[in-house]
């Protein structure tokens, strides 16, 4: 029985799930496996980042699928907690028949969602996607103004400060009003952080796409990814060839045939959901999760 075009309206109005379905089941038979996708807000008026609870959704959703040939996650995030991106990456390892899963990246998965796409057996990426460095962020408000800075860049700009001071034959007091602006208390959680992100990020590759490899050598190669010291910003892009650089393994979709179209559409759509009607948004064929804003 075919839907009446008012129907089909209202659904098209609302975004409901059933106007993203069909876009599921096509790219399915393409892609020879089940397909999630995990959207959260990337509006700088309605930010939602990626959290704990999110893993519990994720593998809700996952739990109403056929999982034994594995699975495809259609990723699109500006980031969130390290611990938070490592759950998700146990969860749709352990759901998946196969132990591993594909992350599909149509738009961006910074920060904390590029440490999910590190858990994937292979990231699939278009000439526009963007991956980006893990390096932890530190917001502050300061004159009503929020601020965001490199944890990194505090760390060594306090080890560079206080390497002054310790050579210093002259006048300390410069460096000793400069060095008044730490905590030491504040240096150590932030080297620990640090420590959290590269820790996370290398087990993760050494368990999946770049195992067989040490941890050493696998810091070397995702250097680009670790500190701020090559792309300068948190936010400035990686993509998909410079990832591939760094031993990451690396799939154009838009390479192949009617997949990249499929790929957009879904995200367009998606993506126009999460930024209109919810702040964030699981879907499969089948079933989802979605947080609306609240007026």
């Amino acid at each position: 029985m075919s839907t009446p075009v008012i129907s089909q309206v209202q659904q098209e109005q609302g975004q409901s799930p059933n106007t993203r379905r069909s876009l599921f089941r096509r790219l399915e038979k393409v892609l020879q496996r089940p397909l999630v996708s995990y959207y959260t807000s990337v509006s700088a008026n309605r930010p939602a980042s990626i959290e704990d609870s999110d893993a519990d959704i994720i593998d809700g959703v996952l739990r109403e699928l056929d999982l034994s040939k594995g699975l495809a996650l259609l990723i699109n995030s500006h980031g969130g907690y390290g611990e938070a991106a490592e759950r998700i990456i146990n969860v749709c390892r352990s759901a998946s028949g196969t132990g591993e899963f594909w992350a599909i990246v149509p738009g961006k998965a910074k920060s904390a969602a590029t440490m999910i796409c590190f858990g994937a057996s292979k990231i699939m990426m278009g000439a526009s996607s963007e991956l980006g460095p893990i390096d932890p962020q530190l917001t502050v408000t300061e004159d009503a103004k929020r601020k965001r800075f490199s944890v990194w860049n505090l760390v060594e700009g306090y080890k560079e400060l206080f390497q002054k001071a310790v050579k210093e034959k002259g006048n300390l007091e410069p460096y000793l009003l400069q060095l008044k602006a730490y905590d030491a208390r504040d240096i150590k959680e932030w080297e620990t952080a640090i420590a959290l992100a590269e820790d996370i990020a290398v087990r993760s590759l050494a368990s999946g796409m770049l195992k067989g490899e040490s941890e050493a050598n696998i810091r070397k190669k995702i250097h680009m990814f670790l500190t701020p010291e090559e792309k300068k910003s948190h936010g400035r892009p990686i993509y998909g060839g410079e990832a591939k650089s760094c031993s990451l393994e690396i799939d154009n979709f838009e390479s192949k045939g009617n997949l990249g179209k499929l790929i957009y559409e879904l995200h367009v759509r998606t993506a126009n959901f999460v930024r209109t009607k919810a702040y964030k948004c699981v879907e499969s064929k089948d079933a989802g999760f979605s947080a609306p804003y609240e007026d």
